[in-house]
């Protein structure tokens, strides 16, 4: 399975994106699914990690463009399971959960309706839906991929 974000609105504080799985624009039949990022600060997967951390504002910076893996795994912080990005050079324990606005972000992926200026709506629910997709991939034996396009 691949998830893809397409960062289409890179503003100074957030970051929104179209999200597609599959190929397919990620949607429930009445609307479409959008990705909350904190700012795009132009980083890449290909990028040294001294690099990153140069350019790097904690708590506030996109992971870099590129491709990663996702498993299910505890989080000590949510005290549940839940999809963690592996092996983004200069970041720890980037998560897909729900959030609302940057400030809730801190370098992880919310999903939801961006139906308000830097701000997503009904984040659980699009999440839920994610999160279920991933769990059901896992289970077939599946390699879950999330590609980050700038």
């Amino acid at each position: 399975m691949i998830i893809r974000i397409d960062r289409k609105w890179k503003k100074p504080t957030y970051t929104i994106s179209n999200v597609f799985i599959n190929g397919t624009r990620f949607g429930d039949g009445e609307s479409y699914c959008n990705a909350l990022e904190d700012a795009d600060r132009g980083l890449t997967s290909d990028m040294t990690v001294d690099k990153i951390r140069k350019k790097k504002v904690y708590g506030k910076t996109a992971i870099p463009s590129g491709e990663y893996l996702i498993t299910m795994t505890y989080s000590p912080k949510y005290k549940r399971v839940m999809p963690l990005v592996k092996d983004v050079k200069g970041f720890e324990g980037i998560r897909l959960h729900s959030l609302n606005k940057p400030e809730d972000s801190l370098g992880c992926i919310g999903f939801g309706k961006n139906d308000k200026v830097g701000w997503i709506s009904n984040s659980r629910y699009w999440t839920g839906l994610i999160e279920s997709k991933i769990k059901t991939a896992l289970g077939r034996g599946e390699i879950v991929k999330l590609v980050i396009e700038r």
